[in-house]
């Protein structure tokens, strides 16, 4: 199969196994994005969804199957600390965040990886912070902002290395409607102003309609897939970047 050069994820046949072979999350899925595309992963619980996005993080190794990422096999790599550090930048459901640190030193932390001085570092967090308009929060804990703010911190640090390509793994799970769709707007103004490729996992298929493509997974495997967009999800969107960040 030629791969096309627009490609940046390719999924080729993926199966992944729990319980010793009697649980099979992912069951030969075939998934691909193109460079600068917002898709979304969407499906029941159970269906794989998250497996498939921890495997292209690298965060799970398939049993079998091939993904590469810009052209590079992911699955036949042994060390893949430069590729989790440079080439994705990764969102979770619950923040992640370190209690101990600020805001900016969160940011700062996938950057410890780079060369970049200490100088360098918070620099980079600061004007991350500001993007995400928690530039008046750098200094904060994660215990001083509310859970719409953490997850902007989270986004802000999946940036730190200018990755070209984002997975956010059910990134609003854990916040209200309103703090949803904001974090939602920030990720989509994000992933065209920084021109990243983002791939987003939700069980919520209102947030999954906000995409360019939706995937619809079942049983392991990729079931369809839509390029609607729901008209809520834009009227939501423009009210909500009316109201204050939360």
């Amino acid at each position: 199969m030629s791969e096309q050069p627009d490609i940046v994820i390719d999924v080729q046949d993926l199966v992944k196994t729990y319980d010793e072979g009697r649980t099979r999350a992912l069951d030969g899925a075939n998934f691909q994005v193109r460079r600068g595309e917002f898709v979304s992963i969407t499906g029941p619980s159970g269906c794989g969804k998250s497996t498939l996005l921890h495997a292209i993080a690298a965060l799970e190794r398939p049993d079998s199957g091939t993904i590469r990422v810009n052209g590079e096999e992911i699955t036949a790599k042994r060390d893949l600390s430069s590729y989790r550090a440079q080439g994705i930048g990764l969102i979770f459901q619950l923040h992640n965040l370190l209690p101990n640190l600020t805001a900016s030193e969160n940011v700062q932390v996938p950057m410890y990886e780079t060369k970049r001085s200490t100088g360098a570092r918070r620099e980079r967090a600061e004007e991350l912070l500001r993007l995400v308009g928690l530039g008046d929060k750098v200094k904060k804990r994660p215990t001083q902002l509310s859970g719409g703010e953490r997850q902007r911190v989270a986004i802000a640090r999946a940036l730190a290395n200018d990755p070209p390509i984002i997975l956010a793994d059910e990134p609003t799970g854990s916040l209200d409607s309103k703090a949803s769709q904001q974090a939602l707007d920030l990720l989509r103004d994000v992933q065209r102003g920084q021109a990243v490729t983002l791939v987003l996992v939700s069980h919520d298929s209102r947030i999954a309609a906000a995409a360019d493509r939706t995937v619809y997974m079942l049983d392991g495997k990729i079931d369809a897939e839509s390029t609607d967009r729901s008209p809520e999800v834009e009227t939501d969107a423009a009210a909500s970047r009316s109201s204050p960040v939360v």
